[in-house]
């Protein structure tokens, strides 16, 4: 079902001049936005269902590439980071787990420009930027570790020609046979104390990769435990050393782009009590997060979204701060609409294949991937205190 509600546009292009795909189409932010939707429309809703229990959408991922929705993000394509995030909002309207998909495409993406390496930024971008090879991101651990939250899990040692990689990560998703994603390393130094992280693109043919424990929704992400036994990193597939300084340079973008689930989550949900609204609305006017107030609060958190992806580079820390404010109001929001959304619809909300039932679950993952709510609040708690003068009494500098 296509969106009831009115929302602004994606903003403009950073050009008015069109881009060219790795294909020779060209991706104008009208044409990627309406390729985009008729997916979501079409397939996409159409296969939501199969989504949830555990089917791996490649094809229609192919099919956003070529439409260009994993690309335009990207420097070469436009820096349309607006774009990006609300061709993921249209995807994840239909299926919040082809939205995380997206996402984990998109900041695999930025890995492969942004390393500067040769043997990752030309045709093997292009490939990645088209659908037609597929490729994740195993950050989850790093994001946590370099917050102090967790230590990190993979440990490297320097070898002649590169880095020798040892470790295991529980869950990482997007990627299986003939994939690969962007990981991080620990460097063990003298004593084996980390010196620094590297950060370098993992082949899964050449990892051991482990099935997950079932999860209550997302299970058509691909998501598998990724075991490495002295797995070998060398020049070509090194995206960064050190990884630090290149984390923080993308860190705004890595996390304003996961918006467009939490967006898209909410406006199915949206759509879910408007569908009803006719039937029931006698009876669900008594009921609190009504459709206009959910609408209102989408229109405007999406609007402050499009903002902050006027400049997805800021590295000042007001403008992060901003960023994962936005990003935690994104997952509450969520989680608010998908629960009204099932109360609005009621027993046919809650069977199993209903759709209300299922974006309660995804609204559930939008909170808490990394960065979770409590991350996010986390790290918005420690910004603040760093940027706070002295002599408040929390201390910090001036």
């Amino acid at each position: 079902m296509s969106s009831a509600l009115a929302l602004p546009p994606a903003g403009p292009s950073v050009t008015e001049a069109p881009f060219a795909s790795p294909a020779g189409r060209t991706w104008t932010d009208e044409t990627v936005l309406a390729e985009t939707t008729a997916i979501a429309d079409g397939p996409l809703g159409a296969a939501a269902s199969k989504i949830d229990h555990g089917a791996y959408p490649l094809d229609i991922m192919g099919r956003l590439g070529d439409a260009g929705a994993l690309g335009v993000h990207l420097d070469r394509h436009g820096a349309r980071v607006g774009l990006a995030i609300a061709a993921m909002q249209a995807a994840s309207r239909a299926c919040g787990a082809t939205g995380f998909l997206m996402w984990c495409h998109d900041v695999c993406g930025l890995y492969l420009e942004r390393s500067g390496n040769p043997a990752l930024s030309g045709a093997f971008l292009d490939d990645h930027v088209a659908g037609r090879t597929f490729g994740g991101t195993a950050l989850s651990n790093p994001m946590k570790a370099f917050a102090g939250i967790e230590p990190i899990l993979l440990r490297a040692r320097r070898v002649p020609g590169g880095y020798r990689v040892s470790g295991m990560l529980p869950w990482v998703s997007h990627i299986g046979a003939g994939q690969y994603c962007g990981a991080i390393a620990g460097v063990l130094g003298a004593g084996d104390a980390i010196s620094h992280e590297i950060m370098f693109l993992l082949r899964c043919d050449r990892a051991e990769l482990r099935p997950c424990p079932h999860f209550s929704g997302m299970e058509g992400t691909s998501t598998w435990g990724v075991r490495l036994d002295e797995y070998f990193v060398g020049q070509d597939d090194l995206i960064a050393d050190p990884a630090r300084p290149f984390i923080g340079g993308i860190r705004g973008a890595f996390i304003l782009l996961q918006c467009g689930m939490g967006l898209g989550v909410a406006e199915g949900s949206l759509n879910a009590m408007l569908a009803v609204e006719e039937t029931l609305g006698h009876v669900n006017q008594f009921l609190d997060d009504r459709p206009d107030t959910v609408a209102a609060e989408l229109a405007e958190l999406r609007a402050r979204v499009m903002r902050l992806a006027e400049t997805p580079y800021d590295g000042s820390t007001d403008y992060l701060i901003d960023v994962l404010d936005a990003r935690a109001q994104t997952a509450e929001l969520a989680l608010r609409a998908s629960q009204s959304a099932l109360l609005h619809q009621g027993a046919r909300g809650y069977l199993m294949s209903a759709a209300p039932q299922r974006r309660v679950r995804e609204a559930h993952f939008v909170a808490i991937v990394t960065p979770a709510i409590k991350h996010l609040r986390w790290e918005m708690a420690r910004l603040s205190r760093e940027v706070l003068p002295s002599g408040t009494g929390v201390g910090g500098r001036a």
